[in-house]
């Protein structure tokens, strides 16, 4: 594991991300069923790193409750460390290794062996994350694969709401399904990186 500490959004945490695959866009791979994801969907996934690889800027949308979420990310910290007893220790992005493939950026670490992702969603999404009592299917790629590139043993996912109780689940590693997730890491790279030299070859031939 190879930890880059910077501040996460910033122009040196883009660079660093930037072609890599990402456990928060996982599921663009990988769903949270188990699956590969839709071949079309893989693709466009693909492009978008391969022009990020290439030097293409282009700027990040976020809507009104996602800009919300930053700003609450704090007090969600806050109530997590008191709450557990946890320190929370922040990273800018991680890679499983040095060749540097793959990356996360966790919402935190904690001790050696577990990690936290934070989400603060709006109050009807919420409401649902309270009553089904379980991760949401589109967050499982991006906390087992947060365990698959930190080598963790366990992940807390939080979703948090000023206004509404909070709901606190601790997720334990599942290797079967890490397993799946990166033989598909693997293909998607290794087509990405074939896409990437028939592009640059164009390129230098024109």
């Amino acid at each position: 594991m190879i930890t880059i500490n910077c501040e996460q959004g910033s122009p040196e945490w883009f660079d660093q991300r930037a072609g890599v695959p990402s456990a928060s866009n996982f599921k663009r791979i990988f769903t949270g069923t188990g699956k590969p994801a839709s071949a079309a969907g893989q693709q466009t996934y693909m492009f978008e790193l391969i022009a990020e690889w290439m030097g293409a800027k282009e700027e990040t949308f976020k809507s009104e409750w996602m800009q919300r979420g930053n700003e609450l990310e704090s007090q969600a910290v806050s109530y997590y460390e008191f709450q557990t007893d946890n320190d929370v220790t922040t990273v800018g992005t991680v890679f499983k290794d040095a060749r540097r493939e793959i990356s996360c950026s966790p919402d935190g670490l904690i001790g050696e062996q577990g990690g936290l992702e934070i989400k603060c969603p709006k109050s009807l999404t919420h409401v649902k994350y309270l009553l089904s009592g379980k991760v949401p299917s589109e967050y499982i790629p991006q906390v087992q694969g947060s365990m698959y590139v930190t080598g963790r043993k366990w992940w807390d996912f939080l979703s948090f709401h000023p206004d509404l109780p909070p709901l606190l689940i601790r997720v334990k590693r599942d290797d079967v399904f890490i397993r799946g997730l990166a033989v598909e890491l693997s293909m998607f790279i290794k087509k990405r990186d074939e896409q990437l030299v028939k592009l640059t070859n164009l390129y230098e031939a024109a």
